[in-house]
């Protein structure tokens, strides 16, 4: 018998709001230096973010590069993966679900 009503979670609906973390190395070039990119992360995206590393020298002055470690729902941090690569960001480092998943 069926019940009335009643919302059924998909997998994928459960799955996305799993909480999870990744570990990520990033390269930010000179010119987005201004922009409060890893704030966005947090602000926009609703992720918590731990800088565990960062280089950022005079003497490379081409770009800073940092690790860090990413942590919330699959969807959102899935959402701050899409716009870090939209800003066309280099991430050199990912690591993977079995990894860091909680």
């Amino acid at each position: 018998m069926a019940i009335p009503n009643k919302e059924v979670k998909s997998n994928t609906d459960i799955l996305d709001n799993r909480r999870t973390q990744t570990r990520i190395q990033v390269r930010i070039p000179k010119d987005l230096h201004e922009e409060p990119v890893i704030s966005r992360l947090v602000s926009h995206y609703g992720i918590t973010v731990i800088i565990a590393d960062a280089q950022v020298s005079a003497n490379v002055p081409q770009y800073s590069c940092f690790d860090l470690e990413l942590r919330g729902t699959v969807s959102q941090i899935e959402s701050a993966l899409t716009y870090l690569d939209e800003l066309d960001l280099e991430v050199l480092y990912q690591s993977s679900p079995e990894e860091d998943g909680w």
